[in-house]
């Protein structure tokens, strides 16, 4: 067998003899139902996943990945996998906090930030799906020009995460959950280079 495909089920193994077998009464409960309390979007980069940097148990939390953790705006003919996640999310789930969460030295905000006006794009998705970050790109570029690259990189990270957070209040559902005081909206940052995890309310 391949060594990296053996390395996915020797990984499962030892989780299942030091967690899975370990743990019944947090398993067992989960073989009916799930109840998580959060709905987390994090970026699909290898080095930031948010069970491990945050220490979510299965259960915990509903999780999205894609790049640059980005949240487009609600349309029912576009996006329609996210959107069918934060539905099920919100009004089956009933959770309690959506979190999107940015993190440092992040591919898909470099790609955001170096995008140039009528430019062919060099990936079929990569590009048009960054441009939901278009805003925040926008109010960098105008705001920190003088700043070397990296460092709009920096304030993008962030930037990029409040656009996710506003166009999550386009979503109906999202927008009633919230006003009635049972769903909160939470911003978050991974630095990775730092080991510094930072949060903030919409």
């Amino acid at each position: 067998m391949d060594p990296a495909v053996e390395r996915l089920k020797t990984g499962f193994e030892k989780f299942k003899t030091e967690v899975y077998d370990q743990k019944p009464d947090l398993f067992e409960p989960l073989k009916a139902h799930q109840s998580p309390k959060y709905m987390v979007f994090a970026c699909a980069d290898s080095r930031v996943c948010p069970s491990v940097t945050l220490g979510l148990e299965p259960g915990e939390a509903f999780t999205v990945r894609n790049i640059a953790a980005m949240v487009p705006c609600y349309c029912k003919n576009k996006h329609t996998g996210v959107g069918s996640a934060i539905e099920y999310a919100v009004c089956a789930l009933k959770v309690e906090f959506i979190v999107v969460i940015g993190h440092s030295r992040c591919g898909g905000i470099k790609a955001l930030l170096n995008l140039k006006d009528g430019a062919d794009d060099t990936f079929h998705f990569v590009e048009d799906w960054v441009r939901i970050g278009y805003p925040a790109r926008k109010k960098v570029k105008d705001e920190c020009s003088e700043m070397p690259f990296e460092e709009q990189c920096g304030v993008l990270e962030k930037e990029a995460v409040n656009v996710s957070l506003q166009n999550l209040s386009t979503y109906p559902f999202v927008k009633e959950a919230v006003a009635n005081g049972t769903l909160k909206l939470v911003g978050g940052h991974y630095d990775f280079v730092s080991g510094k995890f930072d949060t903030w309310a919409l």
